[in-house]
């Protein structure tokens, strides 16, 4: 994820913003810390992801953007922590287990 000084443009994964996220949900996640931080117009995001749903993806930006800020001016993190853009998303899959068709799924049982 690079945060050059421009005028507000965001591009993922070299495709306009709009187009990679046609979600209104996922494009406010993605520019909620530009918004808490009043900065939106001032910096041209560009970052690559992959891996996971558009949601995730965009939780992910989400949190890179917020590092990058708190790297640029330290005064900033307080806000941002505030309104949860420091904190990466613990949720991760569980592992399937043996003897299991899936994590929690047993295999179909059979009385004869």
């Amino acid at each position: 994820m690079y945060l050059s000084p421009g005028t507000g443009k965001v591009t993922v994964n070299k495709r306009e913003f709009e187009t990679f996220f046609p979600d209104q949900f996922d494009r406010q996640a993605v520019m909620s810390p530009l918004v808490t931080v009043e900065m939106v117009d001032r910096f041209d995001i560009n970052a690559n992801v992959n891996g996971g749903g558009h949601s995730g993806q965009a939780g992910a930006i989400r949190h890179a953007i917020a590092r990058a800020l708190v790297a640029l001016d330290e005064s900033l993190k307080s806000p941002l922590r505030r309104d949860g853009h420091m904190t990466r998303d613990p949720r991760m899959v569980e592992r399937k287990k043996y003897g299991q068709k899936k994590a929690r799924k047993r295999f179909q049982f059979s009385k004869r």
